[in-house]
């Protein structure tokens, strides 16, 4: 029974929980945490995709769950706008045999972004959402969010001006003779001392992180 499950893709996946609510005053609600459990005897492989994964940064959007363990998932709201209130977003969680390829089961989270927890209707949701949802998802795309991420940076981005700048300085400096050197062209004005171009080798090692991060 448990091969023609495998077999047919419906093997039940355990997330908690199963909505993500974001508020755009709490920055604490911000980071939401996932959890994919494993009560099965073999290790499963697992793939997040969302729907609009540019609104959204998921850490570890691929991994491995041990047998009878669980993982924790983090996702983080990055475009707070009041244009995304209310919208939602749907991520699927899918999960397969560490030796195989084909999806043995998918979960699917919704998740939505409100402006302030203290606006929050009382009661459940109504009829009518919750037919609005079901439709709005009938026939969702679903992308990987590491390569989309990786497509979505900005063409114009990269080090500021100033940033190249600052980085050009600091080597000229760690160019420059040190103060004491006798045999040096180089007027002893622009001799510098050993902590200076210590923090010059500082601040240049800190502009590069910047710079390769960018």
């Amino acid at each position: 029974m448990q091969q023609h499950q495998l077999a047919e893709g419906n093997l039940p996946v355990f997330v908690f929980p199963t909505e993500l609510v974001f508020y755009a005053d709490e920055q604490s609600s911000h980071k939401q945490v996932l959890t994919l459990y494993n009560p099965y005897e073999f290790a499963l492989k697992f793939k997040v995709l969302c729907t609009a994964p540019n609104k959204y940064t998921v850490v570890d959007s691929t991994g491995a769950v041990k047998p009878q363990c669980c993982v924790d998932i983090v996702i983080r709201h990055r475009d707070v706008r009041p244009c995304h209130y209310g919208v939602y977003d749907k991520f699927r969680l899918q999960v397969s045999e560490q030796s195989q390829r084909k999806a043995l089961g998918r979960k699917e989270v919704t998740a939505t972004l409100r402006p302030s927890a203290s606006q929050e209707p009382t009661g459940a949701r109504t009829q009518d959402e919750e037919r609005r949802i079901k439709e709005q998802f009938a026939d969702s795309e679903f992308f990987e969010q590491t390569a989309f991420q990786t497509e979505s940076r900005p063409v114009a981005g990269g080090p500021s001006l100033l940033t190249v700048l600052l980085g050009l300085v600091c080597m000229i400096a760690l160019m420059l003779p040190t103060l004491g050197e006798q045999e040096s062209t180089v007027p002893v004005y622009l001799h510098l001392s050993v902590n200076k171009k210590l923090v010059a080798a500082y601040v240049l090692g800190l502009l590069t992180m910047v710079i390769l991060r960018t």
